[in-house]
C-alpha cells in the first residue's frame, strides 16, 4: 500500500542566467543546449554528493553540490533541495571562491525583522520556503562571477519512523544534466544489528543499476553506494541530458530477537520498543464518512474503492459500522456488528451504493459514531479485550448543524473522554486542516491529509493498514523513579504491528552503572510486562564506532523528539501552557540549531558587493477556509513447599519433606520421545516433555546423555497451551499464538495465569494461587562438540492440584513413605548403596546428588538424593513406557 509519507529527499539543480535584470526560465536552459560533461551555458556542476549517516534510526544527511562558472560573465545558480517534512534543517553553508557564508538559526521573529530590513533596502532574494505533498523545498540562488567556484552544503536531520515493518529513506534524484561525480552514499549503524537492507532506483534499468549500485550489511553496519558514470546517466548513448529523474529508495529493518532495545550514551538514553509474534487485538471500528455534495465524482468513487479494499482486510474478530453524514446522518446498522462473511458481504453492498448528497453535518455524524462505540462497550456487545477506533473522512468545513469548530471539538472531547483514538482524514485542500489536526491530537489520534491525486484510494488504504493490527493497548513505558530529568512521551493508547514506539530521556546521574526499562500493555488475551536492563559502561564501550556514529547523536535524537512532541502539544494548548511549550521548544531549537516552525535560518550571501538576505523557514500545513515493574527476577525465590523437578540427563528428583531427604531416578529413552510429566484431570493441567539427545555418537546406549529440549504445558479449562523450546516460548489462547524469545524479559498476565520470562535465565508460570512451575534455560558452550542447549523443569508449588494428578512427577504430589536401611559400600566407593522399601517394593538404591538450578542456572546447588535404578522401576507406578505419549499436546 502507498504510505502517506516517506522519509525522503529530492535533489534538483536548476540554473538560470542573470543579465541586465533579465532571468530566463531555469528549465529552458537544461535541454539540448546543455553541454557534454554537465555544463549549461558555462555553468558546470561537476560534483553532487548525498551523504547519509543513520545511527539508531537517527539520520544525519548532508547534500553537497560543487559548480564552476566557465563563462566569461556572471551567472546565477539556483540550488534546490526538497527534503522530508519530518526533517529539521540544521546547517547550510555557501562557499564562493573559498569564502564561506554560513546560515544562522534565529528565532523566527528576529529573523523576520532582519529580512524585512533587507527588503526595505532592496537587498533580499526572497523567502526560502515551499511545501508539497511529502516534501518541503529549500532553495537558494546566488550570482557566481566568471571563473568562480561555488559549493552548496545543506545538512538536515530526522528520526526515521518505522512503518509497516521497515525504515525507508526515499531520495528523489533529479539533477537535470550529466554530472561527472554523482554519488549517493549511506552508512547505517544499528546496535541491534541489521536484519534486511535493500536499495532500488525507479529511473534506471536493472542492468545499469547493477554496476552503479553496491549494497551490503553485516552485523550492526550497512552500506549503500550509488555512483552512476556519465554513460549510465545519459538518457541515450549520444545525449547530453540525464535520465536520472525518479526515486532512489533505501529500506532496512533491525534484528528483533528482543522486543525492546535500550541505549545509554553520555547521560542520555533511547528506548525502542517493537514486539513481534503477538496476536492482534480485535478492533471495533466506526467509519464516519462525509457524503456531502463536495464529495461528488472522483472523491466519492475513490472513497468507495478504498472502503471495499479495507473490507477485504477486516478480520472476523473485528466489529464495525458505517456512519454517513451530509445534511443529516445515515447509519448502515443500528449498532456495531461482527465482521462475519455474511455481514461483510452486506457491508460491500452498502458501500457500493454510497452517494453524495447535500450539506456537511460533521458534528452529528462524528457524535453518532462515538456514541455507538460507547454503547457497544457499555452493553458488552463487543469483546472485553478489544479496542475501539473512530476513522473520519471529510473534504470540507462543517456547514450544517453545529458548525463552530471550537464547539465541535468540545463536543467530541466530552463524548470520547480519552477512551479511544480519533483519526481524521482530510480529503483535498478545501478544509480547515488545523481544526482536524487539533481534534485528532486531543483525542489520542492524529490527522492526515489525503491528496486529490489518482492514488487517493491507495492513500486511504495505506492509512488503514497502519492501524489495522493493534498488538497492545494502554502501553506504559516505565523507568526508575528519580533517575530521569527529561522524558519524551511514554504513554500510548496503542501499539500497531509494523510500527515502533520510541522514548528518549536525559538521566539525572550520568555515572549510573545500570539502567532498567519496563513496558506494560494489554494484549489480545493477557497483560504483558517487558523489561530491559542494560549495563551502561558495557554499552558505551560497544557503541564506540566513530566511523559510523556522528557526534552526540543520542542527545540530538532526544532533542529532535522532544521538540517534535512539544510542537504537537502546542497545537491544542492555550494561554500560559502554550507559552511554556513554545518557550521550551524554541530554546531547544536554538540550542541544537534546528530550523523548526519557531525558528528560521538566515542566509546572507554576496550580490554585486552588497549582502543579500534570504530565510529558510519550516512551513506547516496551510489552513484553507504507573508503578515500576516487578517483572525482572534475577533469581526466582521459590516458596518453602516440597519440590519436584527434572533437569540434566533427564534426572528426576522428588523431595520428601517428612524425611528431610530426596529420591531421584533417570529415564533412558531415545531422542524424540515425549514423556508425560504431569496430568491433572480436575484442574485441566498437563505437562509433557520431549527428549533430545547429545550429538556425540555412542555405541553404548547407556552412555548416551539425553535432555529435555521441549516442553508442552496445557490447561484445557482455560483453552491455553504453551510450547517452550530452547529458542522461544509460544503461548496460545485458542488458536491465537503469542511468541517470545529467551532474550525477552516480559510478564504476561491474564485471569488465573501469570508467565514471567527472565532474559536467558528462567521462566515462571503460575496458575492462580497454588500451582507454580519454573523452566530453566541451560545454554551450553557451542564450541564444545556435539552439545545442545536444554531445559530444566521445576514444580515449586502444587498444593492446589488434585489427588487425581499423575505423571512421572505428578504422582509424587501426594504424600508417600519410604524407608532406607543397610547402607553399605557400592561399586563406586564415593557413592554408598542401600536397601529401600517404597510402595511395597524392596530396591537397591545408590546415594548420589543432583543439581538444583532454580537460583543459579549456570552453577546450581547440589541436592543429595537416593538414586533408584532401571528407569525408576519400583518407585514409579507401572513402568516408564506407560508415560510415553504421542506428542507435546
Amino acid at each position: 500500500m502507498a504510505s502517506t509519507w516517506w522519509p525522503c529527499l529530492v535533489l534538483a539543480l536548476l540554473f538560470s542566467e542573470a543579465a541586465s535584470g533579465f532571468s530566463r526560465n531555469p528549465l529552458r536552459l537544461l535541454g539540448k543546449r546543455s553541454l557534454p560533461g554537465g555544463a549549461a551555458d558555462g555553468i558546470e556542476v561537476y560534483s553532487t554528493k548525498i551523504s547519509c549517516k543513520v545511527t539508531s534510526r537517527f539520520a544525519h544527511n548532508v547534500v553537497t553540490t560543487k559548480a564552476v562558472n566557465n563563462a566569461d560573465k556572471a551567472k546565477e545558480v539556483s540550488f534546490d533541495v526538497e527534503l522530508p517534512k519530518t526533517a529539521f534543517i540544521t546547517n547550510f553553508t555557501l562557499t564562493i571562491d573559498g569564502v564561506t557564508y554560513p546560515g544562522i538559526v534565529k528565532e523566527k521573529e528576529v529573523a523576520k525583522k532582519q529580512y524585512e530590513k533587507a527588503v526595505s533596502q532592496g537587498k533580499t532574494a526572497g523567502l526560502v520556503k515551499a511545501s508539497g505533498r511529502k516534501l518541503e523545498k529549500f532553495t537558494v540562488s546566488v550570482n557566481v562571477a566568471a571563473g568562480s567556484n561555488v559549493i552548496f552544503e545543506l545538512t538536515y536531520e530526522e528520526l526515521l519512523k518505522r512503518h509497516q515493518g521497515k525504515y525507508e529513506m526515499y531520495l528523489k534524484v533529479q539533477p537535470k544534466q550529466l554530472i561527472k561525480h554523482f554519488e549517493i552514499e549511506a552508512h547505517i549503524f544499528e546496535p541491534q544489528g541489521i536484519s534486511t537492507l535493500d536499495a532500488e532506483a525507479s529511473f534506471i534499468t536493472n542492468d545499469l543499476l547493477g554496476s552503479a549500485l553496491t549494497k551490503s550489511f553485516s552485523g550492526k553496519k550497512g552500506h549503500v553506494s550509488f555512483k552512476p558514470s556519465l554513460d549510465q546517466q545519459r538518457s541515450c548513448p549520444t545525449c547530453s541530458d540525464s535520465l536520472l529523474n525518479g526515486d532512489f529508495t533505501i529500506t532496512y529493518d533491525v534484528n528483533r530477537e528482543s522486543p525492546a532495545n535500550v541505549q545509554v550514551v553520555n547521560g542520555y538514553f533511547v528506548h525502542f520498543f517493537a514486539p513481534q509474534g503477538l496476536p492482534v487485538v480485535p478492533k471495533n471500528v466506526v467509519f464516519v464518512i462525509d457524503v456531502s455534495g463536495s464529495m461528488a465524482g472522483r472523491k466519492i468513487q475513490q472513497t468507495r474503492d478504498a472502503l471495499l479494499k479495507i473490507l477485504d482486510d477486516v478480520k472476523e474478530t473485528d466489529y464495525l459500522n458505517f456512519i454517513l453524514f451530509s445534511g443529516g446522518v445515515t447509519t448502515w446498522k443500528d449498532q456495531l456488528v461482527q465482521a462475519t462473511p455474511e455481514n461483510l458481504q452486506e457491508a460491500r453492498t452498502f458501500v457500493k451504493n454510497i452517494r453524495d448528497d447535500g450539506m456537511t453535518n460533521l458534528n452529528d455524524g462524528l457524535l453518532r459514531g462515538i456514541h455507538m462505540l460507547n454503547k457497544a462497550r457499555e452493553e458488552n456487545l463487543v469483546p472485553e479485550r478489544s479496542t475501539s477506533i473512530v476513522i473520519m473522512l471529510t473534504d470540507g468545513d462543517a456547514n450544517a448543524g453545529e458548525s463552530r469548530p471550537e464547539r465541535i471539538q468540545e463536543n467530541v472531547r466530552n463524548a470520547i473522554k480519552g477512551k479511544f483514538p480519533l483519526y481524521n482524514l482530510g480529503f483535498g485542500n478545501n478544509l480547515n486542516f488545523n481544526f482536524l489536526e487539533t481534534m485528532g491530537l486531543e483525542n489520542h489520534g492524529f490527522a492526515r491529509r489525503i491528496y486529490e491525486d489518482s492514488d487517493a484510494d491507495l492513500q486511504l488504504q495505506g492509512f488503514y493498514d497502519e492501524v489495522a493490527n493493534p498488538l497492545l493497548t494502554g502501553v506504559e513505558m516505565e523507568y526508575p523513579q528519580n533517575a530521569i530529568l527529561d522524558l519524551t512521551q511514554n504513554s500510548y493508547q496503542h501499539f500497531y504491528d509494523g510500527s515502533e514506539i520510541v522514548v528518549a530521556g536525559r538521566l539525572a546521574d550520568e555515572n549510573i552503572n545500570s539502567f532498567k526499562a519496563d513496558v506494560k500493555g494489554q494484549g489480545a488475551f493477557n497483560d504483558l510486562t517487558f523489561t530491559e536492563e542494560v549495563d551502561v559502561k558495557e554499552m558505551e564501550e560497544a557503541l564506540k564506532e566513530q566511523d559510523y556514529i556522528f557526534g552526540n547523536y543520542l542527545e540530538r535524537l532526544w532533542a529532535y523528539l522532544t521538540i517534535e512532541q512539544l510542537l504537537e502539544k502546542r497545537k491544542n494548548a492555550q494561554g500560559e501552557e502554550k507559552e511554556n511549550l513554545t518557550a521550551q521548544a524554541l530554546d531547544l531549537s536554538l540550542k541544537y540549531h534546528f530550523v523548526t516552525p519557531l525558528t528560521s535560518m538566515v542566509v546572507t550571501k554576496p550580490e554585486d558587493n552588497e549582502d543579500q538576505t534570504a530565510i529558510a523557514d519550516k512551513p506547516g500545513e496551510v489552513a484553507i477556509s504507573a508503578t515500576p515493574s516487578k517483572a525482572y527476577l534475577v533469581g526466582y525465590q521459590p516458596p518453602q513447599n516440597p519440590y519436584y523437578y527434572v533437569d540434566g540427563d533427564p534426572h528426576f528428583i522428588i523431595q520428601v519433606p517428612e524425611k528431610n531427604d530426596a529420591l531421584c531416578f533417570n529415564i533412558d529413552e531415545d531422542p524424540g520421545t515425549v514423556l508425560r510429566l504431569i496430568q491433572d484431570p480436575d484442574t485441566g493441567l498437563t505437562v509433557n516433555g520431549q527428549i533430545i539427545g547429545d550429538k556425540r555418537d555412542s555405541t553404548a546406549a547407556n552412555n548416551r546423555k539425553t535432555f529435555f529440549g521441549k516442553l508442552g504445558i496445557t490447561n484445557s479449562q482455560m483453552d491455553f497451551r504453551m510450547e517452550v523450546t530452547t529458542e522461544k516460548i509460544t503461548l496460545w489462547n485458542g488458536d491465537e499464538p503469542s511468541t517470545f524469545s529467551w532474550l525477552d524479559t516480559v510478564t504476561v498476565t491474564q485471569d488465573g495465569l501469570s508467565v514471567t520470562i527472565n532474559r536467558k535465565k528462567n521462566m515462571v508460570i503460575s496458575f492462580g494461587d497454588g500451582v507454580t512451575f519454573v523452566v530453566v534455560l541451560h545454554q551450553v558452550w557451542k564450541k564444545l562438540p556435539g552439545h545442545y542447549d536444554f531445559l530444566g523443569f521445576y514444580v515449586v508449588d502444587s498444593h492446589r492440584m488434585s489427588a487425581q494428578t499423575h505423571g512421572l512427577l505428578g504422582q509424587f504430589f501426594h504424600p508417600f513413605d519410604f524407608k532406607v536401611s543397610d547402607i553399605h559400600p557400592g561399586s563406586d566407593p564415593t557413592k554408598p548403596d542401600a536397601t529401600m522399601v517404597v510402595k511395597n517394593h524392596r530396591l537397591t538404591v545408590t546415594r548420589g546428588s543432583q543439581k538444583d538450578y532454580r537460583k543459579d542456572a549456570s552453577v546450581g546447588m547440589k541436592v543429595a538424593c537416593w538414586f533408584v535404578h532401571n528407569n525408576g522401576e519400583g518407585l514409579i507406578d507401572g513402568v516408564h513406557t506407560d508415560y510415553i505419549v504421542p506428542n507435546l499436546f
